[in-house]
């Protein structure tokens, strides 16, 4: 079993003003994050991290000045899927240079392909590297959904070791679980499946939340393992409004917003996403502060 924690935070990626990549305030909010936030891994250039508008350039720095600065520190989960198999392979195998601990693959988007293009694809990359591999299945964000039998049979490759399931499918991910090994783990891809999927088997979290309650979240993942369902589903249910207002709008606007409200500096998103409107940052305010995360 590979060992990149139970909490992983899927990075914001910090820009400055004129929306080029901030390495200098990408130091400070690593700090904040596992010193203060109790994440054991870093995912960079995910969803969250804006990786549809960075190239390759900037993944390849950003992997870098965390490997070389941080990697002694937390594990390192670098993004280097696409929807172009050959482009994924290159990126990967940039990443497995600089040494980070493990590669995110998401399930390629738009041109949507069949199951067997799927296992085709990750099984294609699998074999260009060495370095463990995380799938990661966001339908929502994709229009394709990595099958439980497809990702069942990806499991069986040496350095496939899990899936970040945000498909919120609990007959799926259920399947998932009970047909491969122990070994293989599954981690929540959504901060409100994260109980849930732990009551089936699951491992983790790779979330978006943590960048503001990640000790909370430590704290209902510690009490669900030790036997507490009591306590951990009480933290669930104090948590929920922050794991659904996170995404009052398009993530990650408001985490990027929760985080500048808190004097963590990290930029705006680039185009296409734009600030929340007038009413949703009222509304996004107002949860943060009634769980005392702003004053």
């Amino acid at each position: 079993m590979i060992d990149i924690g139970e909490i992983i935070t899927a990075m914001v990626t910090p820009f400055d003003k004129k929306y080029n990549l901030d390495l200098d305030s990408c130091g400070k909010l690593l700090n904040y994050l596992i010193d203060e936030q109790s994440s054991d891994g870093i995912l960079l250039s995910g969803s969250t991290g804006e990786s549809s508008t960075l190239d390759d350039d900037e993944k390849i720095k950003l992997f870098k000045f965390v490997k070389d600065n941080f990697g002694d520190k937390v594990k390192i989960i670098a993004g280097t899927g696409s929807n172009d198999t050959r482009h994924s392979i290159e990126l990967s195998k940039e990443a497995e240079k600089i040494g980070v601990d493990c590669l995110l693959l998401v399930a390629p988007y738009y041109n949507r392909p069949s199951q067997r293009g799927l296992f085709k694809h990750f099984e294609a990359i699998a074999s260009e590297v060495k370095t463990p591999i995380i799938l990661y299945n966001v339908p929502s964000r994709t229009s394709s959904n990595i099958s439980s039998k497809t990702c069942v049979e990806l499991s069986k490759i040496d350095n496939i070791c899990g899936i970040k399931e945000a498909g919120s499918d609990i007959r799926q991910i259920s399947e998932i679980i009970r047909d491969t090994g122990e070994d293989f783990l599954v981690y929540s891809g959504n901060d409100g499946d994260t109980l849930p999927i732990l009551s089936l088997g699951g491992y983790g979290v790779i979330s978006v939340a943590s960048h503001i309650i990640g000790n909370e979240i430590k704290e209902m993942i510690t009490s669900f393992k030790r036997g507490d369902f009591r306590k951990a589903a009480k933290l669930h249910r104090d948590l929920v409004d922050i794991f659904y207002g996170i995404f009052i709008t398009t993530n990650p606007v408001p985490i990027k917003e929760a985080l500048n409200l808190k004097g963590i500096n990290v930029g705006s998103c680039r185009l296409p996403l734009c600030p929340m409107e007038d009413k949703e940052l009222i509304a996004f305010k107002e949860i943060l502060k009634r769980h005392k995360i702003i004053d």
